[in-house]
């Protein structure tokens, strides 16, 4: 999501340049560390190909239809995340123009085969189930993507699902995408067990699902069967829609956050969600180059181990 406008920067200007009484010589080594160091990388449990861990989100952000003075700064904000080590781009046929503006770029671009490409696809009805994939190949501009999810399936139900599932894994063993999963991002909480089900009963490549230091349902069982089920996590509202840079606005990044290896609340934000042992990537969504170096920088240096995530929740508990 788009994050809440000057919030991070400001952050991060103010530990940069004041020390927040870290000693600002000494927290402007440690960040100038974090820059300089590899962007992560996980395995996808299913092939052991390595995923970075900052991924790219492009709802509303990306929907901006011929737009030109935006095409051009998205195109920056791509430059910058594939320059920075990113690779994961994920779109969907339902964030209006997202997915043809992120086609137009990466073509433009010549990028394509740079990047980790996923889409989505819903439908109630199997023949535009497929039309919809079919459409998604044109605006996208490519035949063929890296994954392909069934969208918000939370709900679904279960006989157009197994369906629908059969249909995308023939589309797989065609060729037309290298791995299938499935998302969910309405009412995640009551969603998780038939998402539990799911991962349980078929062997799902990757499940994509609302994870937050604002929305943390899915720690409770969802993501300790996905680590069961060899299911690759993607996380999507990392930042919660904006409310938790709102819950933060005016706050001091606590000085003990750096020894997580965090420099500004965004960093913050992304590295409790990373340092889940089960989280192959998180995808937040920014229109600014500066954000995506900010983001690309959670994907660096330390993370935080479980005492210390513990602190970084009951800390943000008291905010939000």
């Amino acid at each position: 999501m788009k994050q809440t406008p000057n919030r991070t920067l400001f952050s991060r200007r103010d530990m940069l340049t004041l020390g927040l009484g870290l000693g600002s010589m000494a927290l402007a080594g440690s960040v100038g560390a974090q820059q300089s160091a590899p962007l992560m990388t996980r395995p996808i449990p299913r092939s052991g190909e390595r995923l970075p861990v900052i991924g790219l989100g492009t709802a509303i952000i990306f929907d901006i239809g011929n737009d030109t003075a935006q095409r051009a700064e998205r195109a920056k904000v791509i430059s910058a995340f594939l320059a920075g080590g990113g690779r994961l781009v994920d779109t969907a046929p339902s964030y209006g123009s997202a997915e043809s503006v992120v086609g137009d770029l990466l073509a433009d671009l010549k990028v394509r085969d740079k990047v980790f490409l996923a889409t989505k696809v819903r439908s109630n009805n199997n023949a535009e189930f497929i039309t919809q994939m079919k459409e998604s190949q044109q605006r996208l501009r490519t035949p063929k993507f890296d994954l392909m999810q069934m969208h918000n399936v939370g709900f679904l139900d279960r006989t157009m699902f197994a369906s629908q599932l059969a249909i995308v894994r023939e589309w797989k063993q065609q060729g037309s995408f290298r791995y299938i999963g499935v998302t969910h991002s309405q009412d995640q909480e009551r969603a998780n067990d038939r998402l539990i089900e799911m991962m349980q009963q078929e062997k799902l490549d990757f499940i994509q699902v609302n994870y937050s230091m604002a929305e943390r349902s899915v720690e409770q069982r969802l993501l300790v069967a996905a680590a069961d089920t060899g299911t690759a996590v993607l996380c999507n509202l990392p930042f919660a829609r904006g409310v938790l840079f709102r819950a933060v606005r005016g706050q001091t990044l606590p000085s003990w956050a750096a020894e997580a290896g965090a420099f500004t609340w965004g960093q913050f934000f992304l590295k409790y969600l990373l340092a889940h042992p089960a989280v192959n990537a998180v995808m937040p969504g920014t229109d600014k180059v500066e954000y995506m170096h900010d983001n690309l920088d959670a994907g660096r240096g330390l993370l935080p181990d479980a005492a210390m995530r513990r602190r970084m929740a009951a800390h943000i508990d008291t905010l939000l």
